[in-house]
């Protein structure tokens, strides 16, 4: 929890800088806010915060998925003043609601009930409804932030239903008592009905198909940086949270979740990577690119065993890695081109190599390209979910194999066509590029030698 109370003192003070008109050091005030939480995370929880373990424990796997969060928001923060250099009038709030959903995801690693549960989703949802319409001038980002909003509600509804039913058959909101009760009556149906509603619910946060509809338009018409924000970190939040919510406190229904989850997976992978497919907008190709990953990181829960939570954790650190990589590049070429289509990547190779490779590196390891991170994440999904659901990797790797092709579009516009249609004097900054060679360093590097995750994380 103290890792929690630093983002919440840094994202104050990131707001009241604005206050002041300082709000061009709302950034700086963040970054070192994010390097204290990143130290203090490392650090053993303080015994005063032990009291509150009824409701929030900072435990090992909490640590983990808190470091590799506050690691992306961290590269989102040094993009930020490129990226939001059209917001100087606002940049100290929209700084704060990042680190203020942050603290949504900080609670969403470690809750204990289910009314930590609703809190962490609901303090991780409200800036990114105000988030995703920062652009005020653009319909589009108005669009997405109305969606998300009502679709946000709706998910909302289902949830706290859902909340209402299990805690009207089991007497309880403890995680460890619901599992105790479902290990005693597993037939129950009220508690099967709370399960499958909160179940529709977290999967609309992780944008898991039938329950995605928002995603596309959300991530076109929000700023791009938002854009990656929810890519990354609020998908780490997401999908961390429905894996404890799952294997804690319904594990003893196991049987009766694990086939819904198994359409899930089988209507995401082939309708995002066909709608990928389809797609002329490389910033609307992400977003499907992005449900399509839902998909393969929903293997987790086939053949699960003690080493599951870390192949989970491995998978959203690479792909948040990737995520980061090729947006960057996207908000480059929107900044210029005030367009995110295909053919404004035309030439980007050959006016800025280090980002055309960058988000070549980091597509290629999106769709499980060998000597990558995504490769060896999605290696180990694929291995343990043969244990129970062969069929399911069946459709995992026909997904992988589709998705091939609307990532070469991308990096076929970038490095094979000799005429840039980049007509700027204009340079990509020193930290942008130094965020790009950290980048394809990672990705590259956990994908020869995956073990540098544990070591770098302290586990």
């Amino acid at each position: 929890m103290s890792v929690l109370v630093i983002i919440f003192l840094t994202a104050v003070a990131a707001l009241f800088s604005g206050v002041f008109n300082q709000g061009k050091f709302a950034r700086y005030i963040g970054i070192a806010g994010l390097l204290a939480a990143l130290y203090v995370s490392y650090l053993p929880e303080a015994q005063f915060f032990s009291q509150y373990r009824a409701m929030y424990e900072f435990g090992t796997n909490s640590a983990l998925f808190t470091k590799i969060s506050v690691v992306i928001t961290l590269l989102l923060f040094f993009l930020g003043g490129f990226s939001f250099s059209n917001h100087r009038s606002h940049q100290s709030e929209l700084y704060a609601l990042m680190l203020f959903a942050l603290c949504g995801a900080v609670v969403l690693f470690g809750y204990q009930n289910l009314v930590t549960l609703f809190l962490g989703i609901e303090i991780l949802s409200i800036p990114l409804y105000v988030m995703a319409g920062a652009s005020k001038s653009n319909l589009r980002s108005n669009e997405a932030s109305l969606k998300y909003f009502l679709m946000g509600c709706f998910a909302t509804g289902f949830l706290l239903f859902g909340i209402t039913l299990i805690y009207g058959t089991s007497g309880s909101f403890d995680l460890y008592t619901i599992h105790a009760y479902a290990l005693e009556f597993p037939k129950d149906t009220m508690l099967i009905m709370g399960m499958i509603l909160m179940l529709c619910a977290m999967a609309f946060k992780v944008a898991l198909a039938p329950f995605h509809m928002w995603s596309p338009d959300v991530y076109q018409g929000s700023p791009s940086l938002i854009t990656t924000f929810m890519m990354s970190v609020v998908k780490i939040a997401g999908f961390y949270a429905l894996f404890r919510l799952m294997t804690i406190a319904f594990v003893g229904v196991y049987d009766e979740w694990v086939n819904i989850l198994g359409v899930f997976l089988i209507i995401t992978l082939f309708l995002a990577n066909v709608m990928g497919l389809a797609q002329s907008n490389a910033k609307r190709m992400l977003a499907y690119s992005s449900v399509s990953h839902a998909g393969y990181i929903a293997l987790i829960f086939f053949g699960m065993n003690n080493m599951s939570t870390y192949y989970l954790a491995f998978y959203l650190f690479a792909y948040a890695l990737a995520s980061v990589g090729v947006m960057m590049s996207l908000i480059w070429v929107e900044k210029l081109k005030r367009e995110t289509s295909y053919a404004a990547f035309k030439g980007l190779a050959k006016s800025e190599p280090l980002l055309a490779t960058v988000a070549a590196i980091s597509m290629l390891s999106m769709a499980g390209i060998p000597l990558t991170a995504g490769f060896m994440g999605k290696l180990s999904l694929f291995t343990q979910a043969m244990n129970g659901a062969a069929f399911l990797v069946l459709i995992a790797v026909l997904g992988s194999a589709i998705s091939i092709a609307y990532y070469l579009r991308l990096i076929i516009a970038m490095f094979f066509f000799t005429e840039s249609s980049f007509k700027t004097t204009e340079k990509v900054t020193l930290t942008y590029n130094i965020l790009a060679v950290f980048i394809i360093v990672a990705i590259v590097a956990l994908g020869v030698y995956p073990d540098l995750f544990a070591m770098q994380f302290g586990l």
